[in-house]
């Protein structure tokens, strides 16, 4: 009994310590946060589950156990973004009542593009993926659908839908300058498409 005992011992401290090993909860979410950082770096074209699995820090199996092939891997990480940046673009705006106060969060929303970089490439990643793979203009839709519901709140579906296009082209001007826009003309044209005063408010 003394024996087996002893034996006993080692095998189970060895299997608990691979179990803990393997108990990694957030592993998923982390190769997914790994693929978004790999999508801005190189694009759709330039990731691989290699890269993915040397930024997440896994086992290069790790990620294939979860995401078979680089499709699936693309997809679930471009949902994963839109799921995230949905809440955030919701709570940029928890705290607008007025139109003056909306105004100002939208020109923040343009100016601050470059300390959101990443969120911004990763956008526009999507929807150039998206023209390539119809599969993933689903997302983009739904992002759209999102981001314009959260503006319709202020003054209206017709004016929502077109503030979304200007913010989306001011938002690729400012990744893309190499100067920034002043902010009287960001504000000024975001004015101009809002229209003339309607009651604005929640």
């Amino acid at each position: 009994m003394r024996e087996k005992k002893t034996s006993d011992g080692p095998e189970t401290a060895r299997g608990e310590g691979r179990r803990t090993r393997r108990h990694d909860p957030q592993r998923r979410e982390r190769i997914l946060d790994a693929s978004l950082d790999v999508l801005v770096e190189d694009g759709v074209a330039g990731i691989t589950h290699r890269k993915v699995a040397a930024r997440a820090d896994v086992p290069l199996g790790s990620v294939t156990y979860h995401f078979a092939s680089l499709t699936e891997l693309c997809g679930q990480a471009f949902a994963w973004y839109v799921e995230q940046r949905s809440a955030e673009y919701e709570a940029l705006f928890a705290e607008v009542t007025s139109r003056e106060e909306l105004i100002d969060v939208l020109v923040e929303l343009v100016r601050g593009v470059p300390s959101r970089h990443r969120g911004a490439v990763l956008g526009f990643e999507l929807r150039l993926a998206a023209l390539r793979d119809p599969a993933l203009r689903a997302l983009t839709q739904e992002w759209t659908r999102s981001s314009r519901a959260v503006l319709a709140r202020f003054d209206g579906p017709e004016a929502a839908d077109r503030l979304d296009a200007l913010l989306e082209g001011m938002i690729m001007h400012t990744l893309l300058s190499t100067e920034q826009e002043p902010r009287e003309e960001i504000r000024a044209a975001i004015v101009h498409t809002l229209g003339p005063t309607s009651g604005t408010g929640r």
